[in-house]
């Protein structure tokens, strides 16, 4: 009977074993994540340059889960908002970032390590609200490790949120790369060692030529409404002063390179990714092609020869790493803080802006403060922020005045509808109101500002108008051109491959760490994208 008993659970047996033995093992955590923003990226670049890409860029962009349809889910398209979203998972109405002058700067007890000089700012995380992928990582394990990189400030800083430790952005009264007091009292010796190589004097007397022959540029050259009409033929020449040439620096593809060499030097030196049993974060921002980008446009030949750089930039940082950490434990990340729209004066041949307007609405804006005036409400109780937002600084100066608010802040947006080049000016509490499922502007600016805040109005210009005076290019509308970002995720644990659907970068912390293995210390707006996760 025991014969027959064991004749009869054999077969089970072995077809259990070979089940087990059949099952993929589970992919190893990370040891490291490389969380990378590019300043002013727009989704579209991986495309239109798709053919030239050979470097790190071309290596993403066929190795990775690619969101086509990525975005930057708020209304102020800028450098702060969008830093303040990457790792936090969040809108800039929960981490309390709604635009660059609320973002690091302008606060105490901040300043710069090494520099006495009124153009290195202050700069702190305090107005940052909330918490990010660092902090819910090391509420796993203390021993978690992170170095956040940038040329912007807020580039480095907004990424990690509160935390302190290794934030370091590059300063530009002497072209080296420091930190604040709300982080350290002194550099460490590993920053101070590569600020001794002074890399960028060593371009004193060089110029920004083109990578690629002139044929392989389909852009026109000489566009006087360029780079302000000053410098805008190549070569771009550096000043042979080497001082000079450090401080300008961040106008140039090479200041990249310089970031990601100083991200690979502070990696080397805090031993991320060096152990099995955490798993550490670096944070890169690299802010050239916003540079590029304000000085000679989406559309020029500037931008594709930078690009290109950057790609090739990029392929050495990834060989680079992958001699040093495992390339089976890293996860790489990648998404840009906003997109770019070209200026109106310049009708362009890629992007559809033949119908853009240059926008003022300072006259409407006069009139209404004279009415405020009359009324005898405080002209000072209300404020016009970013051109784009009425914001009520005194309450109580319209309750002393018996004058409701918002149907005197109506009155105002009755005269901005009437401007050629407003789409629309919606207070924020009839926004509240509308589907935001397919309102994408309301949505986009509920992404912004609460509805009991004190922002009230919201203005909105037609697709690609900018505001007056225009004289530079520029971004920071709720429209798609300025918000259509790449969001992708590349690794071992990463299923690759072109994934199409609507998704956010506040999406992309959440990812990250389910594939990290941690949660969340609080309520997200972004949720984890399964369709990127083996």
């Amino acid at each position: 009977m025991r014969f027959r008993t064991f004749l009869i659970t054999l077969p089970f047996s072995l077809v259990a074993a070979c089940a087990t033995a059949q099952q993929p093992s589970a992919t190893p955590r990370p040891t490291l994540i490389v969380f990378i923003t590019v300043d002013q990226m727009r989704s579209d670049y991986f495309q239109r340059f798709d053919k030239q890409l050979t470097g790190g860029l071309r290596t993403l962009f066929d190795r990775s889960a690619f969101f086509v349809d990525g975005y930057q889910d708020h209304a102020i398209t800028e450098t702060a908002p969008g830093h303040s979203v990457t790792l936090s998972g969040r809108f800039p109405v929960h981490t309390g970032i709604t635009m660059n002058s609320a973002g690091v700067n302008g606060v105490p007890d901040a300043a710069i390590i090494g520099s006495s000089d009124r153009s290195d700012l202050p700069a702190s995380p305090v107005r940052f609200q909330g918490t990010t992928l660092i902090d819910w990582l090391k509420a796993a394990n203390p021993q978690t490790r992170f170095l956040s990189v940038s040329r912007k400030d807020r580039g480095a800083i907004l990424p990690i949120g509160r935390s302190k430790g290794d934030v370091y952005w590059w300063t530009s009264s002497n072209g080296t790369f420091s930190t604040s007091r709300y982080y350290r009292d002194s550099l460490p010796t590993w920053v101070q060692r590569f600020n001794a190589r002074k890399p960028g004097q060593r371009y004193a007397g060089k110029a920004w030529t083109l990578l690629l022959p002139e044929s392989a540029y389909p852009e026109p050259d000489s566009v006087p409404a360029e780079n302000r009409g000053a410098n805008y033929t190549f070569p771009h020449f550096v000043s042979e002063d080497s001082l000079t040439a450090a401080r300008s620096a961040a106008a140039y593809p090479w200041m990249d390179e310089i970031t990601l060499q100083f991200a690979l030097a502070g990696l080397k030196e805090l031993g991320l990714g060096g152990s099995q049993n955490r798993t550490d974060v670096l944070a890169i921002s690299l802010s050239t092609t916003d540079a590029v980008g304000h000085a000679f446009g989406p559309d020029s030949r500037e931008m594709h020869d930078h690009i290109l750089r950057l790609d090739r930039y990029l392929g050495v940082f990834l060989d680079s790493l992958f001699k040093m950490r495992d390339r089976q434990r890293v996860v790489i990340a990648l998404t840009a803080d906003h997109g770019m729209s070209p200026l109106p004066a310049m009708k362009s041949t890629i992007y559809p802006n033949h119908d853009a307007k240059v926008v003022s609405i300072a006259p409407a804006w006069k009139a209404f403060r004279a009415r405020l005036a009359a009324a005898g409400v405080d002209s000072a109780a209300v404020s016009l922020e970013d051109a784009a937002v009425v914001v009520v600084e005194k309450p109580e100066a319209f309750a002393k005045a018996h004058v409701r608010a918002d149907s005197a802040i109506e009155s105002f947006a009755k005269d901005v509808r009437r401007v050629d080049g407003v789409l629309r000016a919606d207070l924020v509490t009839s926004l509240a109101k509308d589907d935001t499922t397919t309102d994408v502007v309301a949505r986009r600016w509920l992404h912004m500002f609460a509805p009991d805040g004190a922002a009230r109005l919201m203005i909105t210009l037609t697709p690609y108008s900018y505001w007056a005076p225009a004289s530079y290019p520029t971004h920071g509308s709720p429209h798609d051109s300025d918000a259509h970002v790449p969001v992708l995720f590349y690794g071992d644990g990463v299923k690759a491959g072109r994934v199409a659907g609507f998704v956010r970068v506040v999406d992309m912390a959440p990812t990250l760490a389910e594939l990290a293995g941690v949660r969340p210390l609080e309520k997200l707006d972004g949720h984890v994208l399964r369709q990127a996760i083996k």
